[in-house]
């Protein structure tokens, strides 16, 4: 089921339980990172910046899916912080291939993506935030009505969560667990483009990870 009632769910395009290895996956990794499949999850554990990107690029109306834990179990990257993701996203500086520039994980890289980032308990738990970026350097424009700090909207270490990110045209989204954070209209929508996890010194697991096409509904009165 969508999580707007605007669009229905359609053909899954693409489907990852990481029973297989992460063939499927790009990492970009400050170092010291490890970013490996344990137990049918992908286990991102690192002590400074990392993304990582599913090497297709998807063009249109997309809902993105996966189940995410942050895990505190006393390892030394075991902040609860940063379960973060881009989607949609090209580099300015090569808007045909994202991979065909190179990145090594640090945050400030990324400023030159067109793209919809949102940064989960983001600051060491204490914000979470959604982003439209523009490609330019220094420049992450951010709406006071996308800057949430109340715990409620913040990160439980230990907790898997459901997250959907929704691409459709002007509507954007960012669900976790069935509950909306974020909902944007965009009157440029960025309507291609690649998905990436991002986080900085954490360590999260991922699980369950799906796109699937979104079809916009019939109106009622039709």
């Amino acid at each position: 089921m969508s999580p707007d009632s605007r669009f229905a769910v359609g053909e899954l395009l693409a489907s990852d339980d990481f029973e297989k290895g992460i063939a499927s996956w790009r990492s970009e990794v400050e170092p010291g990172g490890k970013v490996e499949v344990r137990g049918a999850a992908l286990e991102i554990d690192v002590p400074g910046g990392c993304s990582v990107w599913f090497t297709k690029e998807w063009v249109g109306a997309i809902l993105i899916v996966f189940e995410a834990t942050v895990v505190s179990a006393g390892g030394p990257n075991d902040r609860v912080s940063d379960l973060n993701c881009f989607w949609m996203a090209t580099d300015r500086r090569s808007p045909a291939d994202i991979f065909a520039t190179p990145r090594g994980g640090k945050f400030a890289e990324y400023d030159y993506l067109r793209c919809y980032y949102a940064g989960l308990g983001g600051n060491t738990n204490s914000t979470t935030r959604f982003r439209r970026y523009i490609g330019e350097s220094g420049n992450r424009p951010l709406l006071p009505q996308h800057d949430l700090s109340a715990k409620e909207f913040l990160l439980l270490p230990n907790t898997p969560q459901t997250i959907e990110l929704l691409a459709a045209g002007r509507a954007i989204g960012y669900y976790r667990d069935g509950r909306q954070l974020f909902a944007f209209d965009d009157p440029a929508p960025y309507t291609r483009g690649w998905f990436a996890f991002r986080t900085v010194h954490s360590h999260i697991r991922i699980s369950h990870f799906r796109v699937y096409r979104l079809v916009e509904r019939l109106n009622r009165g039709n």
